[in-house]
């Protein structure tokens, strides 16, 4: 039986895209490789949106080139958003590559590698339109009580600094049926907590012309029995309506968290980035989410040095920040990327400049973060035990859990071990910017099924299978295949 490694740069829809891949996979008779092993197959799930991107690829590459060398019978697959954008690059500047294949054809992977054995050379196959939702192939997930469920793939908008529209396409939804019923699918393996995902997902429905349909489909979540959370990621300013706060805020199951990307605070930048909306919209909106969730907690990105920012455009998102008091944020330094209009627009920041002001924003980012988790001291909070995130360190044996505004917490479990999964409840004692701590034995655990599932996949076994950080035995979850309306 022959071995694979999937490797994902990315964002969650790439996560998502490799559960698939990892499915796709097992069920053409591949098994995951153990970890001090040499796998019969790696598949690299890239992004594009960095500009290291490219490097980071073609690094890993060359360095795979002499143990393929070494190795009769391995084989490279690269796939993903480079994927799509490189095409027949890949294989010129790697030409020990045996696949390449694009974000709307990784249904096509195990065919795609078996025709590149039999025919002993590289096969690129890069479609230009989406054929199968993702969600619809059979999937390997890392996660016994969490799991993503795409509700769209692509995006409409044309951000001059994104080339994801230009990779994924333009949006699919799928419909609201066909969603609820893999929630329901998911739930009945034992999951308790998905993520909506897609590019943007608060534009959901405008494929069919619904423009309450994102709002409907959470209040929809909230009547699936055994789902305890639900999240969603991410939405778009521009496309975030009353409706979906008063969704969120109205069904029990919908956590008090909301990432929304705000990229800059100045007004004249996001009219650069062609960010349909202004810093006074963005800040109604959180004043909106906050007066219907007061303990919400708020996380966004940010992107400083974009071409022809100013020192008051940056102090303009600094004074945003400041008033916005997000409890992270993911912040970047703009890098052009190669077919957006960014990419050729004058006044490209100087990177000494850059780097300065991100120092600035990060400083600020992480003192007010710091601040809002010093809130958190002294209140109880219900966890679910997290997997993967493992031990906080090996003296003090700590857990680690997700609170439901999505904070992360590391716990003392006392004498009896949660699994992850489980449920439980612990009064926070010290906080840090990034993460919270309870020293103080948990309160309360509840056993879920969840648990169950967890501790069933570690009785069934799996190759490279270590306890916390294990994803244990796979469940394949296979769902009809949903073809894409034109």
């Amino acid at each position: 039986m022959r071995t694979y490694q999937v490797r994902t740069f990315g964002c969650q829809m790439n996560v998502h895209d490799s559960e698939r891949l990892s499915g796709l996979l097992e069920q053409a008779g591949y098994r995951p490789a153990p970890d001090d092993s040499t796998p019969d197959v790696v598949v690299f799930n890239t992004c594009a949106v960095r500009e290291n991107a490219d490097n980071r690829l073609y690094g890993n590459l060359g360095q795979l080139k002499p143990v393929k060398d070494a190795t009769p019978g391995m084989q490279i697959a690269v796939g993903g958003c480079l994927a799509q954008k490189d095409r027949g690059e890949i294989t010129r500047r790697a030409p020990w590559v045996d696949v390449v294949f694009g974000t709307h054809n990784i249904g096509s992977l195990p065919v795609l590698l078996e025709r590149a054995r039999i025919n002993d050379e590289a096969q690129v196959e890069i479609l230009e339109s989406l054929e199968t939702f993702p969600s619809t192939l059979p999937a390997r997930r890392e996660s016994a009580y969490a799991a993503w469920v795409a509700i769209s793939v692509g995006c409409n908008n044309t951000c001059t600094f994104c080339i994801v529209p230009a990779l994924r396409g333009r949006e699919k939804d799928r419909r609201p049926g066909d969603i609820l019923a893999e929630v329901e699918a998911l739930v009945a393996e034992g999951v308790i907590e998905v993520t909506l995902l897609g590019q943007n997902v608060n534009a959901y429905g405008v494929e069919f012309g619904d423009r309450h349909a994102f709002a409907d489909l959470l209040r929809a979540c909230g009547d699936v029995g055994g789902l305890e959370r639900v999240r969603f990621t991410s939405p778009h300013p521009r496309d975030f309506t009353d409706d979906v706060i008063e969704a969120m805020a109205q069904t029990p199951n919908v956590m008090p968290s909301l990432h929304m990307p705000l990229q800059s605070g100045s007004d004249r930048v996001l009219a650069a980035m062609r960010r349909s909306y202004r810093s006074d919209r963005y800040l109604g909106i959180i004043d909106r989410v906050r007066a219907a969730m007061p303990e919400a907690a708020i996380t966004t990105d940010i992107i400083v040095g974009f071409p022809g920012e100013t020192e008051p455009d940056f102090q303009a998102t600094l004074d945003v920040v400041g008033a916005s008091r997000f409890s992270s944020a993911f912040t970047f330094q703009y890098s052009p990327r190669p077919g957006t209009p960014a990419a050729t627009m004058a006044d490209q920041v100087p990177p000494e400049v850059v780097r300065e002001r991100y120092q600035r924003l990060s400083e600020l980012v992480e003192s007010i973060a710091w601040q809002e988790n010093k809130k958190q001291v002294g209140r109880a909070l219900e966890l679910l035990v997290a997997q993967g995130e493992g031990r906080k360190d090996g003296a003090t044996h700590r857990l680690s859990g997700r609170a439901p505004d999505n904070r992360l917490v590391h716990f003392t479990a006392g004498e009896v071990q949660p699994r992850p999964g489980d449920v439980v409840t612990c009064e926070v004692t010290y906080a840090a910017p990034h993460h919270l701590v309870s020293d103080l034995p948990v309160s309360t655990i509840r056993r879920t099924r969840a648990g169950d599932a967890w501790e069933a996949r570690q009785l069934a076994g799996s190759p490279g299978g270590d306890g916390l950080a294990a994803a244990g035995a796979p469940v394949l979850l296979g769902l009809p295949t949903v073809p894409v309306r034109a």
